[in-house]
């Protein structure tokens, strides 16, 4: 139960993996610091990784670059996503081009008062964004008190019998408070709600991506 995974990280942390969140971890803080045109291309990642994986996003994003996310027409964005292997070109190319008018993201995200007003807007205003990839993209900048509840953290969750089963979808509701369960997780393992993500998803995957 909740006991066993706090001990199953209590276990990690004192292990190589840790050092790796740690980095990650300043990865995200260090991009915090960066301006619209870095966060708008964190945005399209967010974007592209929706019922698809990390690690084609990142290699995506590595691809086109913040200039590919801004410039590209959308034909020529729906051909390079389909090169490199997306399933969902046409509806990607589509919630990026539209996401533009956003370019300022950073600019928007900072005028709201904390990081789970900033999700709310996110995921009612950029297409392609819900409450996952949204918390994702607020985590991935350097806000580190959102859950990213993605499939393997909730695989997690259900191994050690904290939820009954995996849901297809989360209602806001529903999305809530499972984040506040991880809450109290965090606070009793001296971690961030970031740093917690990545050692669930790092314990299904073995690996510290982003």
């Amino acid at each position: 139960m909740g006991g066993d995974l706090v001990s199953k990280v209590n276990e990690l942390k004192k292990g190589s993996v840790c050092k790796l969140i740690a980095q990650r971890t300043q990865e995200f803080k260090n991009l915090g610091g960066k301006g619209n045109k870095e966060w708008f291309s964190e945005l399209c990642f967010c974007i592209l990784t929706a019922n698809s994986t990390a690690k084609l996003g990142i290699k995506i994003q590595r691809e086109l670059g913040g200039e590919g996310f801004l410039e590209l027409s959308g034909a020529e964005l729906r051909k390079k996503l389909r090169q490199l292997g997306h399933r969902f070109p046409n509806a990607r190319a589509r919630f990026i081009v539209e996401a533009r008018k956003f370019c300022g993201i950073k600019t928007i995200v900072k005028n709201f008062k904390d990081a789970r007003q900033a999700r709310e807007w996110l995921q009612k205003n950029v297409k392609g964004i819900g409450w996952k990839e949204s918390s994702h993209f607020l985590r991935n900048v350097g806000f580190d008190n959102v859950a990213i509840l993605d499939r393997h953290v909730l695989a997690v969750l259900r191994e050690y019998k904290l939820i009954d089963e995996v849901p297809r979808a989360l209602a806001c509701s529903r999305y809530l408070e499972i984040e506040e369960k991880l809450k109290k997780f965090a606070r009793g393992l001296n971690i961030s709600l970031g740093e917690l993500d990545l050692y669930l998803w790092y314990m299904k995957t073995g690996n510290v991506l982003k």
